[in-house]
């Protein structure tokens, strides 16, 4: 009898200690029990939509203020409300034109780990770019990604982190609208921003375009908006007319051209609207609303994980349109064809 008592103390040993063992992990594996801390929600993939009461939060660097960036931002800003909803909330700063103020900006974003930065304009742009190679990063307001991100043979997509629009309008035709209004005239000055790059591009290609046309070209450079009536009254003196590219200090800066321009008597023709509207005569324009809108519908994709953005090609404006300023038109007697369409109406 104790011999059977004894036998069946051990087989209850024995089958309570392989229930204990029934858990058994796999090698590599962590125990059950570790796999998740108390009170902590399983970790979501990038992609996943938000959890209720969460959402996205979007940074945007704007460079500074004036016309062309502020209907970009505000583009984009209705674009992605209008696919996210309340889903989105945006932290959205201007560096009144100082590219060290975008990087601390940029700095502050990503101490935020916000969703996705928008960079409104070049140097914010850079900023970004070199803030860092994980958040995703759509530029807009910027005119040639190759040359402001400093890519060798650029070919459309940037890759990493970085995406977005450009308001590159086409050069060539810019210098075609030139030589439309102005066939007589010998000398051409391009004024622009020795800060910007894309500036820098933008003269180089319309110089060369219109010294296929015959023009004698010179470029005129300022640094700020310190020297700008200085050079501008130099380049006035020395020109039958003047470029000035999609530039934002000229764009922030227009009055100070127009003032030395008009009594001068020297037509500008301008880059973009917001320019031409401060100081142009005439410009091929594009619509910045329509440039941040594009910009806000590749932002709305990525956060909702329906494009990877290391794949997202530069988007550009759809269209194109010839655009004149009437009152400086009718004081320096410019007359413009009829598909000119009056700036504002």
């Amino acid at each position: 009898m104790k011999k059977l008592l004894a036998m069946m103390l051990v087989l209850t040993m024995a089958v309570s200690m392989a229930a204990c063992g029934s858990k058994s992990e796999e090698p590599g594996t962590a125990p059950a029990e570790e796999e998740q801390t108390q009170g902590e929600a399983p970790a979501e993939s990038e992609d996943a939509e938000p959890a209720d009461g969460e959402g996205y939060t979007v940074g945007i660097c704007q460079l500074m203020q004036h016309e062309a960036l502020d209907e970009a931002t505000r583009g984009f800003m209705e674009a992605l409300k209008e696919e996210l909803g309340d889903q989105v909330t945006f932290d959205e700063q201007n560096a009144s034109g100082d590219p060290a103020t975008c990087s601390t900006i940029i700095n502050q974003f990503v101490s935020n780990n916000v969703d996705l930065i928008l960079a409104n304009a070049t140097p914010a742009l850079q900023s970004a770019a070199a803030g860092t190679d994980t958040i995703p990063i759509l530029g807009t307001s910027v005119t040639e990604y190759g040359v402001a991100l400093d890519i060798d043979n650029f070919n459309g997509t940037v890759g990493g982190n970085i995406s977005g629009t450009s308001d590159l309008a086409p050069l060539k035709d810019q210098a075609a609208m030139l030589n439309e209004l102005f066939p007589d005239a010998k000398n051409v000055g391009l004024l622009y921003c020795s800060a910007e790059a894309n500036s820098q591009y933008q003269v180089d290609t319309v110089q060369t375009y219109l010294e296929e046309l015959g023009y004698t070209c010179k470029q005129y450079s300022f640094s700020d908006s310190n020297d700008l009536q200085a050079v501008t009254t130099t380049v006035a003196s020395e020109s039958d007319v003047i470029y000035v590219p999609t530039d934002n200090t000229a764009a922030s800066n227009a009055n100070i051209i127009k003032d030395v321009c008009e009594p001068a008597g020297v037509p500008v023709i301008a880059g973009e609207e917001g320019i031409c509207a401060g100081c142009g005569v005439a410009t091929l324009s594009i619509s910045y609303y329509d440039l941040g809108v594009a910009t806000g519908k590749m932002a709305a994709k990525i956060l909702k994980g329906e494009s990877d953005i290391s794949t997202m090609p530069i988007e550009y404006a759809p269209q194109f349109t010839k655009k004149y300023n009437k009152e400086l038109c009718e004081s320096l007697n410019v007359t413009v064809p009829d598909d000119y369409v009056a700036i504002g109406e």
